[in-house]
C-alpha cells in the first residue's frame, strides 16, 4: 500500500498510549489497533480530526505517501 500509517510515531513521541488515546478520541481499542497496524483501508476524518486534536498535529504527521516503484 502507498500510504502509510505512522500513529505509533507520533504516539511514541506524545508518550500517549493506546488505551489513552481511544478513551480520548472516543474509540474502541481494536479500531485504534488497528489504525495503528496499518490494517485499515479506510478512514473516516472526524476519526483523523479526533486523533489529531488530542495529539495536537497534523494529519501529515501520521499520514505518509510513498511512491510504489
Amino acid at each position: 500500500m502507498a500510504i502509510i500509517l505512522r500513529l505509533d510515531r507520533v504516539m511514541a513521541d506524545r508518550k500517549i498510549s493506546l488505551n489513552e488515546l481511544a478513551d480520548k478520541v472516543g474509540i474502541a481499542n481494536v479500531n485504534l489497533s488497528k489504525i495503528k497496524t496499518g490494517k485499515i483501508s479506510a478512514i473516516r476524518f472526524s476519526t483523523l480530526e479526533a486523533i489529531c486534536d488530542v495529539l495536537d498535529c497534523q494529519p501529515g504527521d501520521i499520514l505518509e505517501y510513498k511512491r510504489e516503484e
